[in-house]
C-alpha cells in the first residue's frame, strides 16, 4: 500500500493516510527560544560601529573615510602620547592627529578612492600623502598641512569621537515605571 502523507516545513510527516506497515511519528521536541538564549545570541554578536566619512572643507572635492571602532585603551594611549610631560597639559591638535591618523581608512577625490602604485588606499602614512604635503612625518606634520586649517582638523577629531560613541548620552529608563 502506498503512503500518502503530508510534510512539514522541517520534512517531519505530519499526517499519513493508509499506512499499515510503519511506526507513528515521533513528534518533534517543542524548541522554545527563550529570552535567555536571546540574550545570549545579542551578547555573542560583534559590535562594530559603521565607517564614517566627512568632507575636507578646505579641499574641494577631498572627503576622508574613518573608522570610529575606537577602544578606550586606545583612546588613552592618544591621551598619554599628546600630554606635555613637564606642564601635563593636552595638546589639543596632536591629540587630534592621533584619533584622525589611527582612525582613517581611506581618503576620496571626487567620490573616487585614491589608491598609491601598488593598490593600496593611501593615508596620512603613506609616502605619496608625505611627499604631496611636503612633510617627513605622517602625525602631526602631515595630517595638519593636509587639513590645513586646525579647528578642521580639531572638528573631524571630536566628530570621529562622537560617531564612535564617546560622546552618547545614554537614556535611563524611569525608575517610577512600574
Amino acid at each position: 500500500m502506498t503512503n500518502i502523507g503530508t510534510m512539514s516545513e522541517d520534512n517531519d510527516i505530519i499526517e499519513v493516510a493508509g499506512s499499515d506497515t510503519s511506526a507513528p511519528a515521533k513528534p518533534k521536541p517543542n524548541k522554545r527560544i527563550t529570552v535567555l538564549d536571546q540574550l545570549k545570541e545579542e551578547i555573542g554578536r560583534e559590535v562594530t560601529r559603521p565607517d564614517i566619512e566627512m568632507p575636507v572643507p578646505e579641499r574641494k572635492g577631498v572627503t576622508v573615510r574613518f573608522s570610529p571602532n575606537i577602544t578606550n585603551d586606545q583612546l588613552k594611549a592618544w591621551r598619554r602620547n599628546s600630554t606635555n610631560r613637564k606642564t601635563e597639559e593636552l595638546d589639543s591638535i596632536k591629540f587630534s592627529c592621533y584619533v584622525v591618523g589611527q582612525t582613517v581608512t581611506g581618503i576620496y577625490f571626487n567620490d573616487e578612492l585614491v589608491l598609491d602604485d601598488e593598490g593600496n588606499a593611501i593615508t596620512f602614512a603613506s609616502p605619496v600623502v608625505m611627499e604631496m604635503t611636503g612633510t617627513e612625518r605622517p602625525l602631526p606634520d602631515a595630517i595638519r598641512a593636509f587639513y590645513a586649517i586646525d579647528p578642521h582638523l580639531e572638528s573631524t577629531a571630536l566628530k570621529i569621537l562622537d560617531y564612535a560613541g564617546y560622546g552618547d548620552d545614554l537614556e535611563t529608563e524611569d525608575p517610577t515605571k512600574g
